[in-house]
């Protein structure tokens, strides 16, 4: 059986090359991210701020981390991609 060849990379390998020239990756990755230190209440309307406003179907938003600190107060940092494109 005769094997058939795959199409050509070299295109390819000149579109990488390109973009990695133009935006060099950095060590934070790609998304957005904001930490904030709020009651339990704030924290609530402000994540559901930001889903509102960065709808987690387009921009991967989501809560990353968050912890409970003395008293009603949470640490919570936000995640979202730059644009929906």
């Amino acid at each position: 059986m005769a094997r058939i060849p795959g199409p050509p990379l070299e295109g390819l390998r000149r579109q990488i090359h390109r973009r990695r020239q133009e935006k060099p990756a950095s060590g934070t990755g790609h998304f957005i991210r904001e930490t904030f230190q709020l009651d339990r209440a704030a924290a609530r309307i402000k994540a559901r701020e930001w889903f509102d406003t960065w709808p987690k179907a387009a921009y991967w938003t989501e809560v990353e981390s968050w912890r409970q600190l003395d008293g009603d107060q949470i640490e919570f940092t936000m995640r979202r991609l730059p644009s929906a494109d």
